[in-house]
């Protein structure tokens, strides 16, 4: 059964390998989520990002496209080579991210995984089932996002891992960092989101 779960991401998560994991339904994907990526790989010292595409988000009202669909949308869309695309969340059964990095951890011991976020997520972090499990679990890396840098550095999970924030000039050190570690850097902005795609989408459906 472990074989089977693992599928072909064993390619990507090799032993001593420092891997960003992104998550989130990815309905659908954007230029926005490649430019975080291509972000984190060059700020954080990072081997590889691995997008894992959610069955389903428990913080949104509306479910997403089929998980299929949404898939395909993804590997069309990269363009990078160490930028992956991963269904294993689906295929480990699991439903929130705490749940899905003690999985992964238990799978894939010798990899140094971290968790990235836009800071519109720090901002909310809190809100998160386990979240400071999550924190103690893996480093995590926050990158800016418009208009929401205020909020997210003054969030409850900004001001509770204060200590264990790492300055944005060491963040290439944040990938082989012992957690509770976190590191916020910005990035050049791109306005751009799923839910406005989709917005703009259902408009033009109906004209």
């Amino acid at each position: 059964m472990e074989g089977d779960v693992r599928g072909g991401d064993r390619r990507v998560f090799r032993p001593g390998a420092r891997i960003g994991l992104l998550g989130g339904s990815f309905d659908p994907p954007h230029e926005g989520h490649l430019h975080l990526s291509r972000e984190a790989l060059k700020r954080f010292g990072l081997d590889a990002v691995v997008w894992l595409v959610s069955p389903g988000n428990p913080l949104k009202a509306h479910a997403p496209a089929s998980l299929e669909a949404r898939m395909a949308a993804c590997r069309a869309l990269v363009d990078h080579p160490h930028i992956h695309v991963s269904d294993i969340e689906a295929r480990l059964g699991t439903r929130y991210t705490a749940e899905t990095l003690g999985a992964l951890t238990g799978l894939y011991p010798q990899v140094r995984f971290c968790w990235l976020m836009g800071a519109d997520n720090l901002a909310q972090f809190h809100r998160w089932e386990n979240w400071r499990g999550i924190m103690e679990m893996v480093p995590v890396g926050v990158l800016a996002r418009p208009e929401v840098r205020g909020r997210a550095l003054g969030s409850k999970a900004a001001r509770v891992y204060a200590d264990a924030r790492l300055p944005a000039r060491e963040a290439r050190a944040l990938g082989g960092a012992v957690p509770p570690a976190w590191c916020f850097v910005n990035m050049p902005m791109r306005r751009i989101s799923s839910s406005a795609l989709r917005a703009g989408a259902a408009e033009a459906a109906k004209t």
